[in-house]
C-alpha cells in the first residue's frame, strides 16, 4: 500500500520524569517505546474510538512488528513531543511512523516504525480490525471533501 496520508500528524506533549531515566539523568531506551504506546493510543482517543469498548468486544492490540532508530539522548526534564502517523493498513494490522522529538527545536531523539495487530483477547489469535478503526483509518487515508 503506498497510500500517503492526507491529514497531519498527532503529537503528544510530554515530560521526562525521574521514573523514566537511568542514574545519569538519561531516558531509559525502553520508556521511548511506552512514549509511542501512549501517542498512538492518545491518537486513537482523539479521534473518538474508544479502547475500552473494544476490551468488552473481546478486541485488543498487539505489537507485531518494530524497527527503532536512537539518534539522541532524551534526558531529566526535557519537553518531548511524541507523533504517531499511520502509513498503511490492511485488515488486520496497522503501520505507524513515530518519532520522539525535543521540543524546544524539534530535535529528532528517536524514530520508529510499528506494525500494531488486532487480535482476539481471549486466543490472541488474529482478527478484522473493528468497524470503528477501520472507519477512521479509511478517513485518514480517503478524507472526504469539505465541498461534497
Amino acid at each position: 500500500m503506498d497510500q500517503q496520508p492526507s491529514l497531519g500528524v498527532f503529537e503528544l506533549p510530554l515530560r521526562v520524569y525521574i521514573e523514566d531515566t537511568d542514574a545519569g539523568g538519561i531516558v531509559f531506551h525502553a520508556k521511548y517505546l511506552h512514549y509511542m504506546e501512549r501517542a498512538r493510543t492518545e491518537w486513537v482517543r482523539s479521534n473518538g474510538v474508544g479502547l475500552r469498548a473494544g476490551l468488552r468486544d473481546n478486541i485488543s492490540y498487539v505489537v507485531q512488528r518494530l524497527s527503532i532508530h536512537y539518534g539522541f539522548p532524551a534526558r531529566l526534564d526535557d519537553e518531548l513531543l511524541v507523533t504517531a502517523e499511520p502509513l498503511a493498513h490492511g485488515r488486520v494490522w496497522m503501520d505507524f511512523r513515530q518519532r520522539v522529538l525535543k521540543r524546544a527545536d524539534r530535535t529528532e531523539l528517536a524514530e520508529a516504525t510499528v506494525r500494531v495487530a488486532c487480535v482476539a483477547l481471549d486466543t490472541g489469535k488474529p482478527r478484522r480490525l473493528p468497524d470503528t478503526m477501520a472507519k477512521l483509518l479509511q478517513h485518514h487515508f480517503n478524507p472526504i471533501s469539505q465541498s461534497e
